[in-house]
């Protein structure tokens, strides 16, 4: 009688399954210092690496994912992950063991790109982003790939205001937009009470900004009816 294990025996044709680990927190947490430090320790292995940023973080430079405090790394920088392995190549795509991506929230097609490269391809896979917004919402794709992960690490700063561990981002300025690319100039890390303190000021600073709009609307609108 035939073992009733022997349907589970392994397929010698299928490829090794990859991993995907995720690194998250407010900006200044060191995320791309946490991405680069893991990379470099499978370089240091002798695998095979490569590091993909989104073309729209142009802050420091175009073709290089560099940290805060001016650590780089060689990248590829593009619109979306999906063009990556033809851009890459496929022979020299298939060499790869490990697959850093930067910036993550840019990227839309972030979820599908996860499960391809891990599940069928076998690609180690590492992934730094913002969990949330300025507004502490959910930013882009990188929560979504967290069922996909075998391991989650959440990251803080240190609050610019007291020093205290900071969990969450402050926009300092009065830009709404979701996708707002910036440095110190924009954002601060900030603790849970300097970021509710925070947002009351600058809704404040934000209602004076639109009544000085307003009233300068209504003078040039006086002005234009009185020529």
């Amino acid at each position: 009688m035939a073992s009733s294990f022997a349907s589970f025996a392994p397929d010698r044709n299928l490829k090794h399954s990859g991993e995907v680990h995720v690194i998250v927190g407010p900006m200044f947490a060191g995320k791309t210092t946490a991405l680069l430090r893991r990379v470099k320790s499978e370089v240091n292995l002798g695998r095979n690496v490569a590091i993909i940023k989104s073309i729209k973080d142009t802050r420091y430079a175009a073709d290089s994912v560099v940290t805060h405090d001016g650590t780089k790394f060689s990248c590829w920088a593009l619109p979306d992950l999906s063009s990556f392995k033809q851009k890459f190549g496929a022979n020299a795509y298939d060499k790869l063991d490990v697959i850093g991506i930067d910036e993550a929230q840019f990227f839309d097609d972030l979820y599908e790109f996860c499960c391809e490269a891990s599940d069928l391809d076998g690609k180690i896979l590492v992934v730094a982003g913002l969990d949330g917004d300025y507004l502490r919402r959910s930013f882009g794709s990188v929560l979504d790939v967290i069922p996909l992960a075998e391991t989650v690490t959440k990251l803080t700063a240190r609050c610019e205001l007291c020093g205290k561990r900071a969990f969450f981002t402050l926009r300092k300025t009065d830009e709404t937009q979701t996708e707002l690319i910036g440095g110190a100039d924009v954002y601060m890390p900030v603790c849970r009470q300097h970021y509710v303190n925070g947002q009351a000021v600058m809704e404040v600073a934000r209602n004076v900004v639109e009544d000085q709009k307003i009233q300068n609307d209504l003078v040039v609108e006086a002005a234009a009816a009185l020529v």
